[in-house]
């Protein structure tokens, strides 16, 4: 438990710094870089257009994980009148029956200290649970984020593609820069800088693959309506289809999810909670 509530505390640190390292390159190294090209007017430089384009997909990658952070999701036993001495059972695959939460795909969260309704994960890089409050927000971030990634490791490419005077045209080019580069940072040939944001494009890679792979797996078991806690328990979910799974999820608004960070508005989870 202890080093559960430690990683807790350094995994959001972690996404922190390394969107805080993101945003310096961009702003002060790979911008800059790009207006020194004489061909393009100041207005429809490429600096420009791709500098508004990191800013969106940065404002809503880090605007849904404020959203993941804040809305987190409630206690489902507020509310409930089960009756004196009921016990809610959680009925799974195997036709076995189990003592559960009070309702079922619930689940107690040692770290958070409460019972999350429909719970999917404990998400580290956040410190805090995903469940019917904040799976939308969850979505986007991995969105944006794998997005984001993207964005920064093409612009880092062509950075190192002017400094070096390299070329990617080779799919090999990219696999074998690594080792390559750093002999020659060792024997002296490469600055330390250089040799910084190279290492920034592997990373880049490696996270946006990640939280591709998320964003993916998630939607999957959106249109599936179930959550991974379910999955794993073995928890038999009602058969619906996929558009009434991404309603609940996603609410009637989800086109202005898609462009700006907002709550889940519209979600049945919230209309449930009104009634």
């Amino acid at each position: 438990m202890l080093v559960l509530r430690l990683l807790n505390v350094v995994a959001p640190s972690y996404f922190l710094c390394i969107s805080l390292v993101t945003f310096v390159l961009q702003i002060f190294l790979f911008i800059p870089s790009m207006f020194r090209d004489p061909s393009t007017t100041l207005l429809f430089s490429p600096a420009l257009l791709h500098g508004a384009l990191f800013l969106f997909l940065s404002a809503n990658a880090l605007g849904n994980y404020i959203l993941v952070i804040h809305n987190s999701p409630e206690d489902s036993g507020e509310g409930l009148n089960l009756g004196g001495g009921a016990e809610v059972v959680t009925e799974c695959l195997d036709g076995s029956r189990s003592p559960g939460s009070a309702l079922p795909s619930t689940h107690f969260c040692r770290l958070c200290a409460r019972v999350i309704q429909r719970h999917d994960h404990h998400c580290f890089f956040t410190g805090n649970c995903i469940g019917s409050r904040n799976m939308r927000n969850f979505v986007m971030f991995c969105l944006y984020t794998s997005l984001a990634c993207l964005d920064s490791l093409v612009a880092g490419m062509a950075y190192i593609s002017d400094v070096l005077s390299m070329s990617f045209a080779n799919p090999l080019a990219f696999l074998t820069l690594l080792p390559h580069s750093i002999s020659q940072f060792f024997s002296g040939a490469l600055l330390s800088s250089e040799m910084f944001v190279i290492l920034m494009l592997y990373l880049w890679l490696g996270i946006g693959l990640a939280c591709a792979g998320f964003c993916c797996h998630q939607m999957l078991l959106i249109l599936r309506g179930q959550t991974r806690y379910q999955v794993r328990k073995g928890i038999v979910v009602r058969a619906r289809s996929w558009r009434e799974n991404l309603q609940e999820v996603f609410g009637k608004r989800w086109l202005l999810g898609l462009l700006i960070p907002v709550m889940n508005v519209g979600s049945d989870y919230h209309r449930q909670k009104e009634k």
